[in-house]
């Protein structure tokens, strides 16, 4: 076993995953300022959307253009809630999560019915359209002004979520879980039955799966995933706008997705993290920083087709197959029986003379 070989197998062990977490719970300690415990911050709640995006266009195979939409939807439910009508944050939260399910599932049953890019073109246009609605339906959504002073998550004791270090591991807390719940989902028979529908809508069928019912089920998954981000956006930055619900956000997540790996569990975290420190980092650039970002995705796309975590999953995958074949072949040549020396009558007689 190389070198390679034990790095891949350490980074998919407990004790990575262990490592991983302390070093998220100590980041804030290291960190040089409090800005990029912001951005950190920033990067979990897109983090979340993410793995929603993932459950319906990399488990499910279906591409949702309207995910921004949803986004969109959980923030300006947690906002109206909080500053129109005086809810207290955490009721207004379980109702940004549940207005983005039922929604949702109403915008699934209808654009479900639909296939491969009718789908996503539908769905475009649904994410048009709710970007329309908080434009200009100003009595609810207060039109371009947007809203401001939503208040922050409310805390309990000494912790205090308007300060950034207690809501960056408020963010944690929810993207660990909801990580979590991600991979009880790929694992399970229902992960199994979306997989099934990605690769074929004719032989999900014919394993007797339910295709109306559990696309529907993936999109209300993936949309309540964005809703939850979305209220989260809306407590952290304490503002928001009708440019929250832009298509732009959806194919930002697309993109995380893309460089991080579809379908895989750790793609959307490692994608999303990548692309936003990336993006930090090219900030001195100011509005050419897309000369050297654009590049650089060509390049990770082409070289990388099923993004970071993918392509190494694949590599793995192949390279645990031929050490399996080679430890199986050197199995049976030692099980081979040795061939025994024929005894001919010249032998023999020469055994007797002897």
């Amino acid at each position: 076993m190389n070198a390679l070989q034990k790095i891949s197998d350490f980074f998919m062990t407990p004790a990575m995953k262990l490592i991983m977490i302390v070093a998220a719970l100590l980041f804030p300690f290291v960190a040089g300022n409090e800005y990029q415990i912001y951005v950190m911050a920033l990067a979990f709640v897109w983090a979340i959307a993410v793995y929603g995006m993932n459950i319906i266009t990399g488990l499910c195979g279906q591409l949702n253009l309207a995910h921004g939409g949803f986004f969109a939807i959980g923030a300006y439910t947690l906002a109206i809630l909080t500053v129109d009508h005086g809810w207290p944050f955490w009721w207004a939260f379980v109702a940004a999560g549940v207005s983005g399910a039922l929604l949702g599932f109403l915008a699934g049953v209808v654009s479900l019915r639909l296939k491969e890019h009718y789908f996503a073109i539908f769905t475009l246009c649904v994410g048009f359209i709710i970007y329309l609605l908080i434009d200009k339906w100003e009595e609810l959504t207060h039109g371009a002004l947007g809203i401001i002073n939503i208040p922050a998550p409310s805390g309990f004791g000494l912790v205090d979520f308007t300060e950034t270090t207690p809501f960056y591991y408020l963010a944690l807390v929810f993207m660990v879980l909801s990580i979590w719940l991600a991979a009880r989902i790929a694992n399970s028979l229902l992960g199994r039955s979306f997989r099934a529908i990605r690769i074929s809508d004719e032989l999900a069928a014919s394993l007797g799966i339910n295709l109306m019912r559990n696309k529907v089920l993936a999109f209300v998954l993936s949309t309540t995933y964005a809703s939850v981000a979305g209220a989260l956006y809306a407590g952290m930055v304490r503002f928001i706008g009708p440019a929250e619900a832009d298509v732009v956000h959806t194919f930002d997540m697309i993109t995380f997705l893309l460089v991080g790996g579809i379908g895989t569990l750790m793609g959307p975290l490692f994608g999303t993290l990548a692309i936003t420190w990336l993006t930090q980092s090219l900030q001195f650039l100011e509005e050419y920083r897309m000369i050297v970002f654009g590049p650089l995705l060509v390049v990770l796309v082409i070289f990388f087709p099923r993004g970071v975590v993918g392509t190494f999953l694949t590599w793995r995958g192949r390279r645990l197959a031929a050490v399996q074949e080679t430890a199986k072949k050197e199995s049976a040549s030692e099980k081979k029986p040795q061939p025994n020396k024929a005894v001919t009558p010249r032998n023999q007689e020469a055994g007797n003379h002897a």
